[in-house]
């Protein structure tokens, strides 16, 4: 079976993270969207109707069902669009699911609201409850790997789930707020302090002494250190120093520079104004905690200052002593607007990959060119 994950509209509403890849392809949780559908349904095919210029590496096929990419299935409701019949449509309220052929026909969704996702910041604001719903997909019927005995456990052992060839000695994890998920070959290393809802995937680690609170989530291949607060990273990124990032979300191939610090907070307490890739303003967001965006492919140097609620686009190499504006366009380079010269960008970019046994694809180059002509 095919479904087509469908942006809805939100490409940019998403951004910088979307810049480079689909709404149905983001990570909130432990999973990304098209890889919780794979865990939900085996054997199914996933395509994206997303931007034209993804499209060279997220194909764009018709689907037999079109599933709104905002929305995070759990298993009742991915039963439910699975069984939809043809010219139906799911909805909820005012909210359409999914639909097979024309959707003429609707069909009111029966359960619990939906999680679903509205702007950027709904991938740290509804992170705890989207790492609950993939905790329950990931391990139901399954036994964990067994914890060593030189970890302090605080709440239910049953919250914790590790992976085969996982490793976790002597540090403190507490699943009294959420869950705690640790994937296939990750490491959280000794005197480090886990506040649940926390998942790391395969491959990342947690560095000696970390300190998390959750809702956190690292996806493969990451390495995280000093202290972090309910913060997503996309996957490949490294923050493996001292330093706070907290209410914040982080790309792809991104490295944060040793005591690099993010505020999430503004000196008066008052709502945080961000910036938008819709209007290309800074707009109010009603919310009070806000920290670092940070596009695919960027970087900064040790000692970063980021202010409240910064906005780094794609391939941004950061440094200086002052702050950087609250936001950066892609492939800036240093703190005063210059530009990341394309094929140095390029260069840097496949210098971290080849660490990890990988370069950039062609496709991959086609998307990073697309977003540096448009820049």
């Amino acid at each position: 079976m095919t479904i087509q994950l469908h942006d809805n509209g939100k490409h940019l509403a998403f951004a910088p993270l979307t810049l480079t890849r689909p709404v149905g392809n983001l990570r909130i949780g432990i999973l990304t969207n098209d890889a919780r559908w794979q865990a939900l349904v085996p054997d199914l095919d996933i395509t994206f109707d997303t931007e034209d210029y993804l499209n060279v590496k997220f194909p764009n096929s018709s689907g037999r069902i079109v599933v709104n990419a905002c929305v995070i299935p759990n298993a009742s409701l991915a039963r439910q669009i699975i069984e939809l019949n043809n010219n139906e449509e799911l909805i909820f309220d005012n909210l359409w699911i999914a639909r097979r052929g024309s959707g003429n026909s609707k069909v009111v969704f029966v359960g619990a609201p939906p999680l679903t996702i509205e702007h950027r910041w709904d991938l740290y604001k509804k992170n705890g409850a989207a790492i609950q719903n993939d905790f329950d997909i990931l391990t139901s019927g399954r036994t964990s790997v067994q914890l060593s005995s030189s970890n302090t456990i605080i709440g239910d052992p049953g919250m914790i789930f590790m992976e085969e060839g996982a490793i976790v000695e002597a540090a403190l994890l507490n699943t009294k707020e959420g869950p705690i998920y640790i994937g296939k070959n990750a490491e959280i290393m000794e005197g480090s302090m886990v506040r649940g809802p926390f998942a790391m995937n395969e491959s990342s680690v947690l560095k000696l002494g970390t300190k998390v609170y959750g809702p956190t989530t690292l996806g493969p291949h990451c390495k995280v250190g000093g202290e972090v607060n309910n913060v997503v990273f996309q996957a490949y990124s490294n923050k493996g120093h001292d330093g706070f990032l907290g209410n914040s979300l982080v790309g792809e191939w991104c490295n944060i520079g040793a005591d690099t610090n993010t505020s999430n907070l503004k000196n008066n307490y008052g709502m945080v104004r961000a910036y938008s890739y819709e209007t290309n303003t800074l707009e109010e967001t009603n919310l009070q905690f806000m920290g670092l965006t940070l596009g695919d492919h960027s970087k900064c140097g040790i000692n970063t200052m980021f202010n409240t609620a910064t906005i780094v686009g794609v391939s941004c190499n950061i440094f200086g002593a002052e702050f950087p504006p609250k936001h950066v366009p892609s492939f800036s380079w240093g703190a005063h607007g210059e530009i990341f010269e394309f094929n140095k960008a390029i260069g840097g970019a496949n210098n971290m990959m080849s660490r990890r046994g990988l370069t950039l694809t062609d496709a991959e180059i086609s998307i990073l060119r697309h977003i540096a002509d448009k820049n």
